[in-house]
């Protein structure tokens, strides 16, 4: 699988709300549309009607709300359905409202100009490891770009070791079983147990050729009263990143430690 497959994590189980009179069920219609363009570029009616297993009517006329809104646009020429620039403005609100990520910057920062390497700053949602924030490689090749930001825990060197420190993680890639991703991925519960709890024991997690063929990363858990609640990682070829773990890893280290006292501050 190349690097540029596979945005999104297409493995996520779907997210259900509670059965329950306190819910909305159109307003969690209109969110399953929304969720229908995380693989998908546009769509059409038909395709949204099929997924949601709803009317085409149905399905035209959460989209007419949703492009009303500006959550969704509509392609003049070709008719077919996006993500509206609203959706965008409002998800730039969150990333930049982000706490964690507000203090972990500036010494993200700092692990990107000692290494030169890609840094990522990924946290725990389900399964999944989401990469709030990425600083791309010096040498201005863009390894990653927007891909990747939404993983599998057990495929990334950040899943292993945020699982190693918080039982939430761990507990739910277990549910979630396993899914290949490449060559090197981790295929059972055992394999995860044995990984996880070597970044236990050792304090970081090597990822190798497990996310995408040719490439590693070496990760470390961000600590807040000794539950992991995010990872420092730096990723780049394995041909790079092999070599360097033992340099990469104290400085990661640091680099953690730093984020961890000024939550605490």
């Amino acid at each position: 699988m190349s690097i540029a497959e596979h945005a999104w994590c297409a493995t996520t189980p779907k997210r259900h709300a509670p059965d329950d009179a306190s819910v909305l069920k159109s307003v969690g219609s209109a969110l399953d549309v929304l969720e229908c363009f995380a693989v998908d570029n546009e769509l059409g009616v038909s395709d949204i009607a099929r997924r949601l297993g709803v009317a085409k009517s149905t399905a035209h006329r959460l989209l007419t709300t949703l492009v009303s809104r500006g959550f969704v646009e509509q392609d003049p020429h070709s008719g077919l359905y996006r993500l509206g620039l609203h959706l965008f403005e409002l998800g730039q609100l969150a990333h930049a409202r982000n706490e964690l990520r507000h203090v972990a910057m500036p010494v993200l920062r700092q692990v990107h100009v000692a290494t030169g390497l890609t840094v990522n700053f990924g946290v725990p949602d389900g399964p999944d490891i989401v990469f709030l924030e990425r600083l791309e490689n010096r040498d201005g090749v863009r390894i990653l770009g927007h891909f990747g930001r939404r993983l599998p825990a057990h495929t990334t060197s950040s899943g292993k070791v945020i699982a190693a420190f918080n039982p939430t993680t761990y507990a739910a890639r277990v549910a979630s079983g396993f899914p290949p991703r490449v060559t090197g991925t981790v295929r059972s519960e055992a394999d995860w147990q044995r990984q996880v709890d070597q970044a236990r024991r050792v304090g970081y997690a090597v990822s190798s050729n497990e996310s995408f063929e040719g490439s590693s990363s070496v990760a470390v858990p961000v600590l807040n009263r000794r539950v992991a609640v995010a990872s420092v990682s730096v990723f780049g070829p394995t041909a790079v990143i092999e070599p360097e773990i033992e340099r990469l890893v104290p400085l990661l280290t640091a680099a953690s430690r730093r984020i961890s006292k000024n939550l605490n501050d």
